[in-house]
Order: structure tokens, then C-alpha cells, then sequence
């Protein structure tokens, strides 16, 4: 019988099982959080009158914690609200409700014996059939269990979430000895599909493989510094983008995790590990040491490798002298190899930049990365069965743009090896016999399938229906059409996806006319158009260079030109005879968002950040955002009596704000998303499940939608949007270039100066936006906010 996991118990209140419960609630399964019962009453219940029986008494850690999932930021949940889907209770009192779940996490302290004595507990009350898992990052599975009955640990087994939770995509499956394959099966697809995870299957070994190797590359990196006499700024400019890891490197990352808690997974391996060789790599440095017994135990503390110092001038960051123990202020890394690898693109040119020109950082980079990949080649078959995990591993658990093996591919594995082994390195044995096989790569690409090293032979990489990947379809030949700014993709089954790839998605002439042009082959050849990519970001807007360049020189004619461009092609979008679906994920801003607004569906991913943020740069939305918020307003209230201008009002509000989603729900609650629209946790299944849905509506006989005309509420109503823009003025909130936009903004949407009630059209909307946006490009003070935001990336108050 198909198992499906419907409701949850998280046991352990603390940051990271609060941070579980959140992100179960924010998928929709219901969730029992249970924490120990407190010992002693706060001053707030004694004066309440409350007693240590009192269920709110008892309840207290994880009440509280709950409280707090609605002030953490970055924020575990979706929306605030989703809160609600977490029931608090207490170990003593409600241990048996297990019973009512499919499936109990543990979330405690990360100590044997007390997770030894939770579980005896826990067996006692569950019943068969219940998935029971430990979120330890690295204490063994089987241990925890021993003793309790067979059935048991056959519905036992280790989910190691990565934090936080909602943020990071890894998660580490790791089976005990006599955990049942189909409970591991049940795990992986939920994980996966319902909690949109990137799940590995890991062995019952120390740290399991994220943090084995994560730690690994941590120790080796802090030992050459000691050996060699490197800064802080050094070691972090060898190990960050140059070598396509994040830009905290390695100082920023361990004052991120905090070096207490790195200390920890440290003892831990040192204390795990048989071999006396890699032992002695995890021994903790006397400078970690230190720094933990003073408290520098990193952001938490305000202070580790790099401390914020306040001055007359603002926050200015220092970095730790490791000789002296002393904060310096930073001095820049400067070096012929880390400026190759800054102006190389893509990973695999930085990497090889980096490391082909012999100097001080060069040499740097050398060291810590043979080892890291020396150590990984060793620990395949003990920590994971094969190379794909471990190189998946750290990619989804410590970002890295490359696995380990990816990486030795990237560098070249036969010259790499030769140089490992010149310089007394002992590569394992597997790795030399696969290169005298006359290979040249770990992994291989033939016609779009992926191959891995595998027990000496290649093996096929299984792919997953539900992930699609534009750059395998591209070199499966299946671009339709391309220009400099986009792509049109077959994506099979009658389904073109159009795909953004100008820098930053960034929307200009080029991606407009490619946009018409899918429209014309779609409307030949197609079913049904996808507008989606797997950039960084959706798209950041329209090119606001070029937009710019063109206001300075005062070429009205020509910012006309585009912004009718722009309007038309939105327009023509919008009318198409064949359905249209946008698929969103993280940044989408501006243009970005009016792309999307004429779909027939949206289908974001859950992580998608949407506004219409025109006003940051003194300008309002002119793509169609206006109008197409306030003809879903119109189209929605089908009572000609019915008062709208409140909803003209959170209009106003939202775009005169700026207000960007903090996730895909919150652009629902901000009125950006429709309630048809759906939202996918797992982005790597956007575009499948954007395909779906473009299918669905193929089977559904598609029609365009009907031409409306839009009702306003006029003059009398933007007197009012007018009147409310004065008021945060005299309040001081806004300064007198924000009023202008405002009144601008409160115009348009509006309707203008015709009488409440009018019924306009969707055109007569648009020349209102095109006026508006024309007249503030021309103001001075919107074009030093352009300048602002392109020079410093973040809006100017001006």
C-alpha cells in the first residue's frame, strides 16, 4: 500500500526544529511541536497567577518558539499566517498524539544518550507503519536505536536538514541497518516533491557527506594558512568565487555557522575517525580554540574572523591578525592569478585561470583543493555509493558551483593527477586505474545524457521526468528560434518554453522582438507557450541602462519607441489565441513581473520575490502593470454599485511602496498573484510542472480571453489617492520627488480626470502609463535615482 505522509510531529523546539515545523506548515502538513516541560515559572506567569501544572505553563518552549518563527529573519515561514498550521504541546503530556501523525522527527540536543532515552520513549506510544527519523548532523543512526525492537528500526532512519530549512536545498537521507527500502523510497519522494529538497542518500558514517567533506575543506584550508603565513582576506579571496564556491569563502562561512558549532562537528569526526592520518586533520587548531574560549565565536557573537566596528563613518568590517589576535582593518588580496580568475566567466575558467599562473594565490588554491578532492576520491563507497552524491552534496549543502569531481573535471583529470603524484600525493588507486582505462572525465555528455564513473565502467545518470533542463534540450538541438536577449525551446508534447538570457534577464529590444517572434512560430507550430529560464534570477526588469543613456540625451522619441514596444508586445501577449504560462523563481521585479501579469497562469516557484518596484528608481510601472492590477480589479467586481476604491487604494499602496513578496504566497496576499495561480517548492520542477499546466489548458480547448473595458474610479477617486500621498508627506515619510510620483502614479490608476465610475479601455490605460512614465523620466531627480541604483544597487531617498 502507497504510504503518504499527511501530518508530522517535530520533537524539539529549538531554532532548527521550529525551522522543520515551519517549512512542513509551509507546504501544508500539519505539525505537532513538542518540547520538554518547563522547570521553573518566569516572573510573567508568577504575576499571572499561572502554576508549573498550567498548560500554558507547560506548553511554554514551544509556544514560544512558535511565537518567534513570525520575527526570524531571514523568515522560515511563507507567510505569517501559515503559523497556524503548528500545534505546540509538550513531551510529558502529548507524546501519545505521535499515534495521529505519519511521520515524527527528532530535533533535540545532539548527545547520544539523550536521544537513546527519547527513543525508548517514542517506541513505547508509536504504533506500525509510523516513519520516525533524527535530524543529528552527524551522530550514527544505528547507534541511537540499538536495543529497541527490529520493527522499529526497520521505520527508522536519518533526515539531516541543512539550515535553515526553508532556505537550503540538501537534505541527507541516511538508512540504518535495518531501515525498510520502501520507507527510504517513501522519504525520498516526499523530501523531494512535497518539501522541494535535493535529497542524497547517505551512508551511517561520521557528519554522513556535506559536513564530512565541508569540514575537511575547512581544516586543511585553516592548516596552510597557519603552515604558510596567509591572512584572513587571502584565504577567503582563494576560496570564494575564484574557485566557484560562495562569497563568504571560508572565514565568513564558519563566522556564519559559528565556530562553536564548527568546533563541534570537528571533535566529533576527530573523535569518529580510525585512520590516524585523517585524524590528525580534524584536530582543532589552537587559534579555533582560542577564539571559542574568549566568546569570538562569530556573528552570533559580533565578532570571530570578522568584526563589525562602528566609527564616525558608519560600519567599517575588520579582520582578525591571527599572529597577534588582534582586529586590522582589511587589506585587499592583490595578485596576477586572482585577477585572471576575476575576469575569467563560468567556474571552470576561473578555476583554470587561477591556478595556471604560479603564484602566491595560485599556489594557495592548489594545496587546499588536491587534498579536497584527494580526500573525496577516498571516501567514495564509505560515505556514499557513488561520486554523483557527494558531488550533489556539496553543491546543494555548501553551494558550491561545482561538486568535487565536477571540479577535478573542470582542472583536468590526467594533468591534475600527474602534478598530485610529482608532488608525493597518493591519489587513490580507483582514480589512476580509471584514467589508465583511457579516460579522461569522472563524467561524460553524449546527445544530452549525462554518464558518471561507476565501479569502473560510465553509468547513465537516471534522469528525473519532473526536472527539465534548458541547457540539455539546447544541446539536444531543440532551440526553435534565438537572438542575444532569448531562446525559444521545444520543450516536446506541442510546448514551446521562451527562455530570458540577456545579463540579469534583463528585458530590452531584443527579448520584446524574440517574444512576438515565439508568439508567430507558437501560433504555427505550437500548442501552448512557457515563459520560464534557470538564470539566477526571473529578470530584474528592463534595461535601465539603456534607459537612461537614452533619457540623458533626451531622445524622448526613442523612450517612447521602446516603452510602446514594450506595451504592445505585453498586449499582443495577453490577447494570444494559445495559452500562456509565466514560471517565475526568486527575483522578479518590474518588467519582470509585467511579463508575467498577461499570462493565462502563473506557476512560480515558492521561493519567488514579485513587485512592481519602479517607483525605487522615480518611475511607475508602464509595461502594463498598472492597468493590468486595475483591470483584474474591475473584471473581479461584477456589482457596477460596488465601492472600489479600497482596492484602488491597497493598489496604490503596493505599487507607490514598492513592496516586493518575501515568497510566492506573499504575492498572493500582496494581489499580485491570483488565486489560480499555483506555487511549486521544488524549483527544479518549475518548468515541468509550468509544461502541466500549459497542457492542461491545451485539453481544456483553450480560448482567449474576451476583450473588457476597465471601470475607474476617476478624478474623485485620485483626489483621494492624492490626498493620502500630502499626508505622508506633512508626516515627513515621503520627501516632495516621492509626492510627484505618487500624484503621477494616483493619475493613472486612477483613470485620470474622467467622472467615478467610467468604463475605459485597456489602450486608454496604457497611453495614461506611457504619459506618466515619459514625464518622470525627464525629471533630474528620477535620473540621479537611476544612476544611484545602477552605480550602488539599492534605491536613493532623494
Amino acid at each position: 500500500m502507497e504510504r503518504h505522509i499527511r501530518r508530522a510531529a517535530v520533537i524539539g523546539s529549538g531554532v532548527m526544529g521550529a525551522s522543520i515545523a515551519a517549512h512542513l506548515a509551509n507546504v501544508g502538513i500539519p505539525c505537532l511541536l513538542l518540547d520538554i516541560v518547563p522547570g521553573q515559572l518566569t516572573e510573567d506567569e508568577k504575576r499571572k497567577g499561572l502554576k508549573l501544572d498550567s498548560k500554558e505553563v507547560r506548553n511554554r518552549l514551544a509556544v514560544n518558539a512558535i511565537k518567534r518563527l513570525k520575527k526570524t529573519k531571514p523568515a522560515p515561514l511563507y507567510d505569517e499566517d501559515l503559523a497556524s498550521f503548528i500545534t505546540p504541546g509538550n513531551i510529558e503530556d502529548d507524546l501519545g498524539r505521535i499515534k495521529e501523525v505519519d511521520w515524527v522527527v527528532e530535533v533535540i540536543v545532539e548527545k547520544l544518550d539523550i536521544k537513546k532515552q527519547l527513543f525508548k520513549r517514542v517506541e513505547k506510544v508509536w504504533e506500525k507503519g509510523t516513519i520516525v527519523s533524527s535530524n543529528t548532523s552527524g551522530i550514527s543512526i544505528n547507534a541511537m536505536v540499538d536495543g529497541l525492537s527490529e520493527e522499529f528500526k526497520k521505520h527508522f532512519l536519518g533526515t539531516h536538514f541543512f539550515n535553515p530549512p526553508r532556505y537550503m536545498k540538501l537534505l541527507e537521507i541516511i538508512p540504518g541497518k535495518q531501515t525498510l527500502p520502501e520507507i527510504v523510497d517513501v522519504m525520498n519522494r516526499f523530501c523531494e516533491k512535497k518539501l522541494g529538497k535535493g535529497v542524497v542518500i547517505a551512508k551511517d558514517t561520521p557528519n554522513f557527506i556535506a559536513n564530512r567533506i565541508g569540514a575537511y575543506s575547512m581544516h586543511v584550508t585553516l592548516n596552510e594558512m597557519l603552515d604558510k603565513g596567509y591572512t584572513v582576506e587571502e584565504i577567503d579571496a582563494c576560496t570564494g568565487p575564484a574557485i566557484g564556491r560562495p562569497k563568504s569563502a571560508t572565514f565568513r562561512t564558519l563566522d556564519l555557522v559559528g565556530l562553536d558549532t564548527f568546533v563541534h562537528i570537528a571533535n566529533n569526526m576527530y573523535e569518529k575517525v580510525t585512520d590516524e592520518a585523517e585524524k590528525q586533520v580534524f584536530k582543532v587548531p589552537e587559534i579555533l580554540r582560542k577564539l571559542v574560549e574568549k566568546g569570538w565565536i562569530g556573528e552570533k557573537a559580533g565578532q570571530g574572523f570578522y568584526k563589525k566596528v562602528k566609527n564616525e563613518k558608519g560600519k567599517k568590517i575588520f579582520s582578525l591578525n591571527v599572529q597577534t589576535m588582534e582586529y586590522e582593518p582589511q587589506m585587499k588580496a592583490v595578485g596576477a592569478s586572482l585577477e585572471a580568475a576575476k575576469m575569467a566567466k563560468g567556474t571552470k575558467q576561473k578555476l583554470k585561470s587561477l591556478l595556471s599562473l604560479q603564484d602566491r594565490y595560485s599556489e594557495l588554491a592548489w594545496n587546499t583543493l588536491k587534498k579536497v578532492l584527494i580526500y573525496s576520491a577516498e571516501k567514495v563507497g564509505e560515505i556514499a555509493e557513488s561520486i554523483v552524491e557527494i558531488d550533489e552534496a556539496m553543491k546543494w549543502g555548501f553551494n558550491w558551483e561545482l561538486g568535487p569531481f565536477e571540479t577535478w573535471d573542470a582542472i583536468g583529470l590526467e594533468t591534475s593527477v600527474k602534478r598530485m603524484e610529482a608532488e608525493g600525493s597518493s591519489v587513490p588507486q580507483w582514480v589512476k586505474d580509471w584514467i589508465e582505462a583511457g579516460n579522461k572525465s569522472f563524467y561524460k555528455k553524449q546527445e544530452g545524457t549525462t554518464f558518471f564513473v561507476s565501479d569502473g565502467a560510465y553509468k547513465q545518470l537516471e534522469p528525473k521526468p519532473e526536472v527539465i533542463s534548458l541547457r540539455t534540450l539546447k544541446e539536444q538541438k531543440k532551440v526553435v528560434k534565438a537572438n542575444s536577449g532569448a531562446s525559444l525551446i521545444d520543450l516536446g508534447d506541442g510546448i514551446a518554453c521562451l527562455e530570458f538570457h540577456s545579463p540579469n534577464n534583463a528585458i530590452g529590444a531584443d527579448i520584446l522582438m524574440m517574444i512576438e517572434q515565439s508568439m508567430e512560430e507558437v501560433r504555427s507550430n505550437y500548442d501552448g507557450l512557457v515563459i520560464a529560464n534557470q538564470g539566477r534570477n526571473f529578470c530584474v526588469g528592463a534595461n535601465l541602462m539603456m534607459l537612461l543613456m537614452e533619457a540623458q540625451d533626451e531622445e524622448w522619441d526613442e523612450v517612447e519607441h521602446i516603452i510602446r514596444m514594450f506595451q504592445n508586445t505585453m498586449y499582443h501577449l495577453k490577447q494570444f489565441e494559445k495559452p500562456v504560462i509565466a514560471a517565475p523563481h526568486r527575483m522578479t521585479l518590474g518588467g519582470g513581473v509585467e511579463v508575467c501579469l498577461p499570462a493565462d497562469q502563473v506557476v512560480a516557484s515558492a521561493e519567488t520575490y514579485y513587485g512592481l518596484v519602479e517607483v525605487g528608481v522615480g518611475l511607475i510601472p508602464a509595461g502594463g502593470g498598472c492597468k493590468e492590477l486595475i483591470c483584474r480589479l474591475s473584471n473581479s467586481v461584477t456589482n457596477p454599485e460596488a465601492d472600489i476604491q479600497p482596492y484602488v487604494n491597497k493598489i496604490f499602496e503596493t505599487i507607490g511602496m514598492a513592496k516586493v513578496s518575501t515568497s510566492a504566497l506573499d504575492a498572493k496576499k500582496l494581489g499580485y498573484l491570483l488565486n489560480k495561480d499555483t506555487v511549486v517548492v521544488h524549483q527544479d520542477h518549475l518548468i515541468y510542472e509550468a509544461k502541466q499546466a500549459a497542457l492542461r489548458l491545451v485539453q481544456q480547448e483553450y480560448a482567449p480571453k474576451p476583450k473588457e473595458d476597465i471601470r475607474v474610479v476617476g478624478s474623485e477617486g485620485k483626489a483621494l489617492l492624492k490626498l493620502g500621498a500630502y499626508q505622508m508627506k506633512l508626516a515627513g515619510y515621503i520627501s516632495d520627488h516621492d509626492q510627484l510620483i505618487a500624484n503621477k502614479l494616483a493619475h493613472v490608476l486612477a483613470g485620470g480626470d474622467v467622472p467615478a465610475g467610467t468604463r475605459v479601455s485597456e489602450q486608454y490605460m496604457l497611453d495614461l502609463e506611457r504619459e506618466a512614465f515619459l514625464s518622470l523620466c525627464g525629471e533630474p531627480k528620477t535620473q540621479q535615482r537611476m544612476q544611484y541604483m545602477l552605480s550602488k544597487g539599492k534605491p536613493l531617498r532623494n
